[in-house]
């Protein structure tokens, strides 16, 4: 087991993952958030499992994955 603070945001592969949804989302202004929802959906649905994979697969969280057997 290796120590991790209660927020390390830098190991976290959801913000990773949030950093590359927000890529899309520079510059635009949306009238209300249904407007805002859609467009983040749009992004979800386009993006690939092997752009998530690079965004999200550090060797500690698959070697973790591998040991949990998941």
């Amino acid at each position: 087991m290796l120590f991790q603070s209660p927020y390390s945001p830098q190991v976290n592969p959801i913000e990773r993952l949030w950093k590359e949804i927000k890529k899309h989302l520079k510059w635009e202004l949306f009238d209300n958030l249904d407007r805002l929802g859609q467009k983040i959906f749009q992004v979800l649905s386009q993006l690939t499992s092997s752009t998530i994979a690079s965004v999200t697969g550090w060797d500690f969280i698959l070697d973790a994955l591998f040991v949990a057997n998941i």
